[in-house]
């Protein structure tokens, strides 16, 4: 990434002053079903990798994992735990919506609830930056809020026509399916999980 990380949006660094709702300890069970599955191949980055479960669930199955976030203190807590648990992950403070800035290439990205945190402009950035990290044939699986889910509070509702339309030039949607996502709040909440892959 840059010399110099960005600053943090100052609602996702107050979150990590306390426990954040989405920061549950464990893999998401929808990535973890993914990963027993063997969806995760190659170099995995877990693009807004929070405390880093996602990234150490890949590097403990043996992949070159990496991890981004923005929040200095979530990739802090990252670090400590690939030191606790004897795993080699890397752990980077930066913007996803600058991952080009990594000067590497993935095979494998996991999203675990970033693309809904973006307007339209930005998640149009978003899949600009994901486009030059991914290699050829390279698989996005990604799990955002799903426009099912009741209530205002908490992130922007997704549809499913809305991620087929985020990638409808040079990527190949695989599936869309409706799974749960939990959060220290509530374990239920509806959430849509994408397989898509980069042509």
């Amino acid at each position: 990434m840059a010399k110099e990380a960005p600053l943090p949006p100052r609602d996702f660094e107050d979150s990590y002053r306390t426990t954040p709702p989405w920061d549950v300890g464990h893999p998401q069970p929808a990535f973890a079903a993914l990963a027993d599955g063997g969806a995760l191949r190659g170099r995995v980055l877990d693009s807004g990798c929070g405390t880093g479960e996602h990234a150490l669930m890949a590097a403990a199955l043996g992949h070159r994992a990496t991890g981004v976030d923005i929040v200095p203190a979530a990739v802090d807590a990252a670090r400590r735990k690939a030191a606790e648990r004897n795993l080699d992950a890397t752990f980077v403070v930066g913007d996803v919506l600058r991952l080009d800035e990594l000067g590497e290439r993935f095979d494998t990205v996991l999203d675990s609830g970033v693309f809904h945190v973006f307007d339209d402009a930005d998640r149009a950035r978003y899949v600009d930056t994901l486009r030059a990290v991914l290699a050829p044939g390279g698989r996005y699986l990604m799990a955002c809020f799903s426009d099912r889910q009741p209530g205002d509070w908490g992130p922007r509702r997704v549809a499913r026509d809305e991620i087929r339309a985020s990638f409808a030039d040079g990527w190949r949607v695989e599936s869309i399916d409706e799974v749960g996502f939990t959060t220290t709040i509530d374990p239920g909440i509806r959430a849509w999980l994408a397989r898509i892959t980069r042509l």
